[in-house]
C-alpha cells in the first residue's frame, strides 16, 4: 500500500478523467491521496474531491507564488473539515524573483510574512505543515526552527540540501517523488541514504515531475510505484518494505 502525500488532483488536467486516475492508482496499490492547498481558488474543488472519494484528503494553505493572495480568513472555514490533514503547501520560493534589489527584498519579505503566519496557524490548529522550499533553504530552516511546532511536517519535493536534514529532529519528514528517478538527480541520489527511514514519505506532485519511464507525460498517483521501486533500490530494501515504511510514516504524520 502507498500513500501519495502530495498530488494536485484539483488541477484542471484531471477534470476529464479524475475517477479513472483514482481507480488506476487504487488498482496499483495506492490507497490514499493528499491534495495540498496551493491556490485558494481551487480549494473548494479539493474539498469536493475529498468528500466524493474514499481515501482522498486535503490541506489548506497558499503556495509562496500566491503569497500576496493569502487571506487566512478565507481558509479558516476549511481547516476543521474532517478530511483536512495539514496546513500548506506553504514556504519560500526564490527561484523566480522580480528585477531590482528593492523588489527582490519586498517579495522575500512578503513570502516570509505569509509563511510565518501559516506556521503559527498550523500550531494553533495542531496540524502538520506541508512545506515548499526552492532556492531558499537557509531562510526556510531559520523560520521553521524559530516558529515551528511539535507536529512538524513534510519538506515537499525534498531538494537534497543536506543541512535540511537537521529538521528531522524537529519531526519533519522528507517527501520523495519522481525526481529521484531522473538521470540527472545525482545530488538527491547521494543524499537520499542519509535520510532516516522513519522520515521518508512518497509523493508525486502530480501532474508535475513525472518519474521515469513516463517523463514528458502528465503525472498521476499510480506512478508512485516507480518512486517506491527506486527508493527500495537505493535503500537496499524490497519495494514492499519501502511501501510499508512510508505508509506508516504518512499515517503517523497526517493522522490518517
Amino acid at each position: 500500500m502507498i500513500i501519495d502525500t502530495h498530488c494536485h488532483l484539483d488541477d484542471l488536467r484531471y477534470d476529464h478523467d479524475i475517477e479513472a486516475v483514482i481507480e488506476r492508482a487504487k488498482s496499483g496499490g495506492v490507497s490514499k491521496f493528499i491534495i495540498p492547498g496551493a491556490d485558494p481558488a481551487t480549494l473548494p474543488k479539493a474539498v469536493r474531491l475529498a468528500e466524493r472519494y474514499d481515501g482522498v484528503y486535503f490541506a489548506v494553505g497558499v503556495h509562496p507564488y500566491d503569497a500576496r493572495r493569502y487571506d487566512r480568513g478565507v481558509l479558516e472555514p476549511f481547516v476543521s473539515h474532517p478530511k483536512c490533514v495539514a496546513v500548506g503547501e506553504c514556504g519560500l520560493d526564490y527561484y523566480r524573483l522580480p528585477d531590482g534589489i528593492e523588489a527582490v527584498e519586498a517579495e522575500k519579505r512578503v513570502q516570509k510574512e505569509i509563511f510565518i503566519d501559516q506556521i503559527l496557524w498550523a500550531k494553533t490548529v495542531d496540524k502538520p505543515l506541508i512545506v515548499h522550499i526552492r532556492d531558499a533553504s537557509l531562510d526556510c530552516m531559520e523560520l521553521l526552527e524559530r516558529y515551528g511546532g511539535a507536529r512538524g511536517g513534510v519538506l515537499h519535493c525534498y531538494n537534497a540540501d543536506e543541512q535540511l536534514l537537521k529538521l528531522a529532529q524537529r519531526n519533519f519528514y522528507y517527501g520523495i517523488g519522481g525526481v529521484l528517478t531522473f538521470a540527472n538527480a545525482r545530488k538527491l541520489i547521494q543524499i537520499y541514504p542519509k535520510i532516516p527511514l522513519d522520515r521518508l514519505l512518497i509523493e508525486t506532485d502530480a501532474p508535475y515531475l513525472t518519474p521515469h519511464p513516463h517523463r514528458g507525460e502528465r503525472n498521476e498517483p499510480l506512478y508512485t510505484t516507480f518512486v517506491a521501486a527506486k527508493m527500495g533500490e537505493l535503500s537496499a530494501l524490497e519495494t514492499d518494505k519501502i511501501e510499508s515504511i512510508t505508509t506508516e510514516n504518512a499515517k503517523k504524520l497526517f493522522g490518517i
